[in-house]
């Protein structure tokens, strides 16, 4: 195995660091939203009065920071280190929930959090160098080569199908359509979040990146794949249970950003066939944990009153797009 790079453990801090931020941001928007409907219109029946709450504000900020942490590890750190380990806010805010709101966790999902963290584990021991860029241009040179450009455009295809054909047909009855569309997105908004974090990170360090128009067409390319991911993601939300989305978005999102940073930045080329199959097997691991931790919430037996609580923190966590999304749905970190 080899020493983890000191950029590699820039990012797994700040992706730590984001799980963290991310995943209690939910529990104290959940006691701001709490506070705020005892006293006031509950939002869940159009009121507002959560905007007076600071402990609701205080979950917002975190949450912010939580994205602001994200983005920056993905400028330091390959997309397979960072895009995994968003499922570490799941954890956070599992624990949070159980001794805060009294949501109780049941053994499975004790399991799936020790799943999670052995898997993150393992992947965070053998995770690739992150491919050293010394230019914005650079990244477009990555961009632009042939085994990207057919990832890009088969991507690109795949969701006009989808949206064009497939969403006015099978939209609303197979979650797997509008998850598609988000994932499919995702992975090249994540591609779109590396370009533009290593440009900022570089005009902080170096020399200014942001005079070069690769950055800015990065740039634009991000807002609008995210407007895109958002829209999509909350049509699926909207549409269907939860404990449905969450998983399979997770999982769709996740794999396709691997192989996008794999095609792009050629994150595998250094390692050994043991490596990556460690990497993978790690990945599973982490999957089977977050499965567990989304059906731990189906056989938990809450408080009384809790329940009603539970399925508002999961749609608050949810509508929050990798999260680690990029939620800003980038990184998907709520999956």
């Amino acid at each position: 195995m080899e020493e983890i790079s000191s950029d590699n453990i820039h990012g797994l801090i700040l992706a730590l660091a984001s799980s963290v931020f991310i995943g209690s941001s939910f529990i104290i928007k959940k006691k701001g939203l709490m506070k705020a409907g005892v006293s006031g219109i509950r939002a869940g029946s159009g009121g507002h009065s959560y905007l007076k709450q600071p402990m609701w504000w205080v979950g917002m900020i975190s949450m912010i920071l939580g994205e602001i942490a994200n983005f920056a590890a993905y400028a330091f750190a390959p997309a397979i280190l960072v895009t995994p380990l968003g499922a570490l806010s799941i954890i956070v805010s599992a624990v949070l929930a159980h001794y805060f709101l009294d949501e109780r966790m049941h053994i499975f999902g004790v399991v799936g959090c020790v799943l999670c963290l052995v898997g993150s584990t393992t992947i965070v021991l053998h995770a690739p160098h992150e491919t050293q860029v010394s230019s914005v241009k650079q990244v477009w040179l990555f961009t632009t080569e042939p085994g990207f450009m057919v990832y890009a455009i088969t991507v690109l295809v795949l969701v006009g199908v989808l949206i064009y054909w497939y969403v006015p047909l099978y939209g609303e009855t197979h979650v797997i359509v509008y998850v598609g569309i988000c994932s499919l997105m995702g992975s090249l908004t994540v591609m779109c979040v590396k370009a533009v974090g290593i440009a900022i990170k570089l005009s902080f360090s170096e020399s200014n990146q942001f005079k070069y128009f690769q950055t800015w067409f990065f740039t634009l390319l991000l807002l609008g794949f995210c407007l895109m991911q958002l829209n999509y993601l909350n049509k699926a939300l909207d549409t269907f249970n939860t404990n449905v989305v969450s998983p399979i978005y997770y999982v769709m999102f996740t794999s396709l950003t691997i192989v996008a940073s794999v095609i792009m930045f050629k994150d595998w080329d250094d390692q050994s066939g043991t490596q990556i199959a460690t990497e993978i097997c790690g990945f599973i691991t982490i999957l089977c944990g977050t499965f567990l931790l989304h059906k731990a919430k189906d056989m938990a037996s809450p408080a009384a009153g809790s329940r009603g609580s539970s399925n508002s923190l999961d749609r608050s966590a949810s509508a929050n797009p990798n999260s680690r999304h990029p939620e800003l749905c980038l990184s998907n970190r709520e999956p």
